[in-house]
């Protein structure tokens, strides 16, 4: 394999001499430039990526922690982060967790080992305490509210936009609410939220009955409404995780000839839009460019961006 010590040895000019015309410095003459290119190029030579990387101390990659879901949480905010790296002249690499723990660190001690200048992570199911004594070795990124532990966050305010969204419900006299929730509230800050606005404002726990888990796709919506169905529960109001999924329920309702109870949903996609369904806009392709400024050492702290109710009413 071709090294730069080769390439001087072969053209009869010093190392550091080379290294000015493969990074096009100045201060080399033409006939001296374009001779040492001559034998680049006779010798095909192209320089190590790594090495020079090591070299210049950066990467310029930000390595970024998700789920390969059709949600809009992740689609919305992965284009956030794609488009502000772009801008800033970074690459994006993918990393899939699937709730992992031993991955999520393997993610970390890449970071360690400076294969990314800095780490997103979208989602993450190891504590974020572990994450903590990483941040020597690079800018570590969560997306959602880390509360009192000294982390760069960006994420999106639910909390607000909740207590509007089910306080319009409860003005509307719903009485049995149905939720549609991502994961466990124990696990996840999104479901957290949720239910905390919903006791908030109704005074009382949701019914465990009407709580389904795991819901991310259309498909889910439509299976969360059959279950309902199947086992006569008859919520009179089911708030989903994201219109997509309060399509699928509107879906089976349909296809099954019963009237849909009220619906609502969240991220203002089109689906939710052709339904005339209320919605919440968590602007995440917001949170996405604001968890990038923060990986590449642009900004600090923890970065809340408001989120919108739309009744669309």
């Amino acid at each position: 394999m071709t090294t730069i010590r080769d390439i001087a040895r072969i053209s009869g000019h010093s190392v550091a001499t080379v290294s000015r015309v493969l990074n096009h410095k100045k201060y080399v003459s033409p006939s001296v430039r374009a001779h040492i290119q001559s034998v680049i190029d006779e010798l095909d030579y192209v320089p190590n990526a790594v090495a020079r990387d090591l070299s210049r101390g950066k990467t310029m990659n930000i390595g970024v922690v998700l789920l390969n879901l059709p949600h809009p949480y992740y689609t919305d905010i992965n284009a956030g982060i794609m488009a502000a790296a772009f801008a800033a002249g970074y690459n994006v690499v993918l990393l899939q967790s699937k709730y992992d723990d031993d991955q999520e660190r393997a993610y970390l001690e890449q970071l360690r080992r400076k294969a990314f200048d800095g780490l997103i992570f979208t989602t993450h199911n190891i504590p974020i305490e572990e994450m903590l004594p990483y941040r020597k070795y690079g800018p570590v990124v969560v997306c959602h509210d880390p509360g009192d532990v000294d982390i760069d966050a960006a994420f999106s305010q639910r909390g607000p936009s909740y207590i509007q969204a089910f306080t319009w419900i409860h003005r509307h006299n719903f009485k049995k609410v149905a939720l549609l929730l991502p994961r466990d509230p124990a696990l996840s800050a999104t479901a957290a939220e949720t239910v905390t606005a919903y006791k908030q404002v109704f005074g009382a726990d949701p019914l465990g009955s009407l709580t389904r888990l795991g819901s991310m796709t259309y498909a889910d919506g439509y299976a969360a409404a059959e279950y309902y169905v199947t086992n006569g529960l008859h919520p009179d109001f089911i708030f989903a995780n994201g219109d997509d999924i309060a399509t699928g329920v509107a879906q089976y309702y349909k296809d099954h000839h019963l009237l849909t109870p009220g619906l609502m949903g969240q991220d203002r996609q089109l689906s939710g839009e052709l339904l005339g369904i209320p919605t919440i806009d968590h602007h995440y392709k917001d949170v996405g460019a604001t968890a990038l400024r923060l990986a590449i050492g642009k900004a600090t702290g923890k970065h809340g961006l408001h989120s919108d109710f739309l009744t669309r009413e």
